[in-house]
């Protein structure tokens, strides 16, 4: 069984390789890290701490 992490970039990540943000979901957690340095840090939040996240950053742009 691989223990590799799917990510995936942000939709608001620019194209020119600033501001780039990737997520990948695993058993318990969310992982966040800048797609710039894949080998670097990496912040891990707990699912409902991510909806909620998610649920206020919704709010924020609209």
């Amino acid at each position: 069984m691989s223990t590799e992490l799917a990510w995936f970039k942000s939709s608001y990540s620019d194209s020119h390789g600033g501001n780039c943000v990737e997520i990948a979901p695993c058993a318990n957690a969310i992982r966040v890290r800048d797609s710039k340095d894949k080998s670097g840090p990496q912040l891990a939040f707990s699912r409902d701490a991510w909806a909620a996240f998610v649920e206020f950053a919704a709010t924020q742009s609209a």
